[in-house]
Parts: C-alpha cells; structure tokens; sequence
C-alpha cells in the first residue's frame, strides 16, 4: 500500500487536473479510485484537505505576502530549515528572483510544504508543488506551462 500524501496529490494531478479541465472532484469516486490504486484512506482524506486549504489560499490573491516584500529576504524559521534543503531554498530564491514566483505564491509554496507530513522534501517533489500551486494560479497559465515542462518533461528551465 502506498502510504503518501504527496503521491496521493500527484496522482491526483497527474490525472485530473494536468489537462486543464475545471478539476471538479466527486470524492467518494475519487476516494474509491485512489483506494483501488493502493492509496490508504488516510493518505486520501489528507490529500483532499491539502487540495481544499490550497484552494483556499488560492483563492485569497488580494492579501498582502506574509513573508515580506519582494525586494527583501526570506529567512527560514529552524522548522522550514529542516525541510527544506539548502537546494530547495536556492531553488525558491532563483524562482522568485526570474518573476516565476512572487512574494506571495513562494510564500504559499512554503506554506503548502509544511502542510506535508515529510520530513525533508527533495527537489521533485518542490517542483511537484509548485506546480500544483502555479497551475491554481488565476492569470498563471503561462507559468503552468512552464512548470509541467519542468516536472514532467524533466527539462530543464533555463532561467533568464
């Protein structure tokens, strides 16, 4: 049995939400399905909930960043630190500084891997939310595009 929310939230992308389709989610079919794939109930349910808490957060694009303006630093509390790699939050600040992401979407970005019951999150599975987030993005389809090449693809953006 697989025992991860992060690969319950790929699935789930993978299949449903990679196509662009308005992701409109029946869950007791979606639960069946994901059980039928091997995933456990409670992976599942904490999956729907991290899905639904980031369509929240999406959804809230007048608020002010928590973590700052863009021009000044983000520094990492010791919890996020333990999560996030030296790799990962080199990989945040070069995203942020292209425009890829701004305060605020590298903010929910962070908050979304806490939300995540891992101890240390490697460069994929960042890329695998940052994705999710930016494809939730309203007026970020562009970015979307350009993050499924990068996860998916396993091409390497070439950041300008």
């Amino acid at each position: 049995m697989k025992e991860n929310m992060l690969e319950v939230l790929m699935y789930l992308f993978e299949n449903y939400m990679i196509e662009g389709d308005e992701f409109e989610p029946d869950h007791e079919v979606l639960s069946v399905e994901l059980a039928q794939a091997g995933f456990g109930d409670s992976e599942i349910n904490k999956a729907f909930d991290w899905l639904e808490d980031l369509s929240v957060l999406c959804e809230q694009t007048d608020t002010p960043p928590q973590g700052g303006s863009e021009a000044g630093v983000r520094y990492f509390s010791p919890d996020e630190g333990i999560k996030f790699t030296k790799e990962a939050q080199g990989l945040l600040l070069s995203l942020q500084q292209t425009g890829i992401l701004d305060a605020q979407t590298r903010e929910l970005v962070i908050d979304r891997i806490m939300a995540l019951e891992a101890d240390e999150i490697d460069l994929d599975h960042l890329k695998w939310v940052i994705m999710m987030i930016l494809c939730n993005q309203p007026g970020r389809e562009d970015l979307c595009v350009w993050a499924e090449e990068l996860v998916l693809d396993g091409i390497q953006a070439h950041l300008h």
